[in-house]
């Protein structure tokens, strides 16, 4: 075999312009598939890495931009830390999530810039603030710098316990027209359709209420304020915030932005329908708060007929039974007697109608009671919300005088001889009459005159 081989490749190779041309040959085969190889290679390569860009995007159609992302989030994934981020009910891989971060990184502020922004807001509403305030008038010996927390001052804090449908929303919307009000609208919605009377959930409610008076949202990321991000009208009704919000909706619910611009104002207001009075009685109690309480009631036949307008209402017991309302009425009656008596100047009760029939003579008496100044901006939302009924259910324009009593033609009498017949101790208490048969229910007084407690 070698010598075969050596006789093949003698002659051809023996001459030299034969042998170089061979060599020549020999090495272009080599360069080529070295450089077809290479070509396939970043094909490859380029094909890969397209398809998982297209993999990623479909992954990420359900991320919001990184623009519109929390805060809180985003901090996490610039410190490395993308464990236990939900978006939208799903928890994306973080290598996904970060290589979104890094794609869309010039589409919205850093931390630095928020920090910026948040500056930015907190000096436009200290203006805002200001230009409000102007003219106002303070109770004797008060100023802004001794109710503004920002400054150590105390606010006055105007606490509504009420239930549901019984007027709240009104008496809310009354005391937000006083300029520079922070408003706490329902802080528990997200509890549900339930009435809170005791413990456990007595003390995680309060706690609640607490933080939110004295302006402190750390710690409320993962119920209230993630709530509030899938049912807005949790801030929408504070108006002076959400007009923030409407225009920087990522700072809307981060507790870096929401605990310093709290602290901006010097009135403070909370509407609560989910717990008892009883309870609250641990807000007077508290040294760092500056609390005063109002109850307001109403006919348990006027509330059910309003409750049966909403949607969320039927099939739960603490809404839809008539007892359980009545039941809480006697409560209430009784811990008002108690708390009218031991903090006479910091706590009060007044009925629904009442206030519906005479709307300036009340709210000034309530303002007198909560130390408010009855702005002109107060008296012009009485003359436009007292005298119309314009909007649905939830609109608090209404014909005043007529609002409380619909419940006399939109109920037959033996749906309000049912109420009655579980509430009859609750009205006699509050000073509610009770109808006789349906020509009486259509005519009468339902109300006795000048309520008072005893």
């Amino acid at each position: 075999m070698s010598d075969l081989a050596n006789g093949l490749k003698s002659p051809l190779l023996s001459h030299p312009k034969l042998s170089a041309h061979f060599l020549r040959t020999k090495n272009f085969f080599h360069v080529s598939a070295i450089f077809v190889f290479a070509i396939l290679c970043v094909l490859t390569f380029i094909y890969s890495n397209q398809s998982v860009r297209n993999s990623t995007t479909q992954t990420l159609k359900f991320i919001p931009s990184a623009y519109e992302r929390p805060l809180s989030q985003r901090a996490k994934i610039e410190n490395g830390n993308t464990s236990h981020i939900f978006v939208n009910s799903r928890n994306i891989n973080s290598n996904v999530r970060n290589n979104q971060y890094e794609g869309e990184e010039e589409d919205y502020p850093t931390k630095k810039d928020y920090r910026q922004e948040i500056k930015k807001v907190l000096q436009e509403t200290r203006e805002d603030i200001q230009e409000e305030l102007f003219g106002y008038h303070y109770p004797p010996g008060i100023s802004a710098e001794k109710l503004i927390p920002e400054k150590g001052g105390k606010p006055l804090q105007s606490v509504i316990i009420t239930t549901w449908r019984s007027g709240s929303t009104f008496l809310g919307d009354v005391l937000q027209s006083v300029p520079a009000t922070m408003y706490h609208y329902e802080p528990l919605l997200d509890f549900d359709i339930l009435q809170i009377r005791g413990a456990p959930i007595a003390g995680v409610a309060l706690k609640r209420l607490k933080k939110l008076l004295t302006c402190n949202y750390t710690g409320l990321e993962e119920d209230y304020l993630s709530y509030g991000q899938e049912h807005t009208w949790l801030l929408e009704h504070n108006f002076r915030l959400w007009n923030k919000c409407t225009v920087r909706p990522y700072l809307c619910w981060e507790p870096q932005f929401l605990s310093p611009f709290c602290k901006l104002f010097p009135f403070q207001i909370m509407k609560v329908v989910r717990v008892r009075l009883s309870l609250v009685e641990e807000l007077l109690e508290d040294n760092n708060l500056n609390v005063r309480i109002l109850l307001m009631v109403r006919d348990p036949r006027g509330t059910m007929q309003s409750r049966r307008h909403r949607e969320w209402c039927p099939g739960h017991p603490d809404c839809w039974d008539p007892l359980r309302l009545c039941a809480d009425l006697v409560a209430d009656y009784s811990a008002a007697l108690r708390l009218s008596a031991k903090y006479p100047k910091r706590f009060k009760a007044i009925r629904y109608e009442d206030l519906s029939l005479e709307p300036y003579k009340m709210v000034e008496e309530l303002f007198n009671f909560f130390g408010l100044y009855l702005h002109p901006k107060v008296v012009e939302f009485l003359d436009t919300h007292t005298k119309n009924n314009i909007g649905g259910v939830s609109s608090t324009y209404r014909d005043s005088k007529s609002a409380p009593f619909h419940w006399r033609t939109d109920l037959d009498h033996s749906q309000v001889k049912s109420i009655q017949k579980v509430c009859k101790p609750a009205m006699h208490l509050w000073g509610y009459v009770l109808a006789h048969n349906q020509t009486h229910q259509r005519v009468f007084n339902p109300i006795l005159p000048s309520f008072q407690l005893v």
